[in-house]
């Protein structure tokens, strides 16, 4: 694959992706934070980098480690990437919080003052397709204070009330129409002032919000959706992982990485 000039952007609208990457992801089971399993020999953190890096318009990574392990994070990047693998963008590792809000939020702290957009990326989607990436930051380029990459719900949802005991009949209260809905991914794009200022205004409640498009909605301001991609998939069960190295040696066939 022909490597793509990046983005000339004016350096007051340079374009930074943060990756926050704290947490444990117990659902994978004990063991290693899901950021750190790994696919196809390589953690799926690394990939997540990669995918930010091989985007057009990001020219920094922010990678947010759990509190007490930035250093280990570090050298695991400095192991996997080199400045031909990262696209010659710079990646940075600082520590983060006790949620993933308070993690996005040192994030934003750490970002230089020429960044006009930040993307923020869940290290779980470790396969986002390049062109989704680039699509989400040129439309906050073009004016969204907001947006979110999504697909269309294939299944029909079910409201429901909580069942009297955990895992026992839910009574239902509602079925939506599933062609208003939409399965947001990532990474979320916003113009950098309204992405800090949600993280100032909204306050963290109980286990913080895991949605910053929903941190932004709570101010008012409008939030958009472009077009997502299967393959940018969220990496949770065991079997997500089967998938993922599936599409994985798809790439490397077609594609040749």
């Amino acid at each position: 694959m022909n490597a793509q000039p990046k983005s000339t952007e004016p350096a007051e609208l340079r374009t930074a992706a943060v990756i926050p990457a704290a947490g444990r992801g117990v659902r994978l089971g004990p063991g290693t934070p899901k950021a750190l399993r790994a696919l196809n020999g390589t953690p799926m953190l690394v990939h997540a980098v990669r995918a930010m890096a091989r985007a057009r318009a990001v020219s920094l990574v922010v990678v947010v480690a759990p509190p007490d392990g930035a250093g280990e994070v570090r050298h695991l990047l400095d192991e996997h990437l080199t400045h031909q693998t990262s696209d010659g963008v710079d990646v940075i590792v600082v520590p983060g919080g006790d949620t993933r809000q308070d993690s996005v939020r040192l994030g934003l702290a750490a970002l230089p003052a020429d960044i006009g957009t930040v993307l923020v990326h869940d290290a779980a989607r470790p396969l986002v397709p390049v062109d989704t990436v680039d699509a989400v930051a040129a439309a906050v380029r073009d004016g969204a204070p907001a947006v979110v990459p999504a697909l269309p719900v294939s299944d029909t949802i079910k409201e429901v009330s909580p069942g009297v005991q955990p895992g026992g009949p839910e009574p239902v209260v509602g079925t939506p129409d599933r062609a208003l809905l939409r399965a947001v991914q990532t990474p979320q794009g916003f113009d950098y002032g309204t992405l800090a200022e949600a993280h100032e205004r909204v306050a963290r409640e109980g286990d913080g919000a895991t949605d910053d498009a929903g941190m932004v909605e709570r101010m008012g301001v409008q939030v958009v959706v472009v077009p997502g991609h299967e393959e940018a998939f969220k990496v949770t069960r065991p079997l997500d992982l089967v998938l993922a190295e599936a599409v994985l040696a798809r790439r490397r066939a077609t594609d040749g990485f």
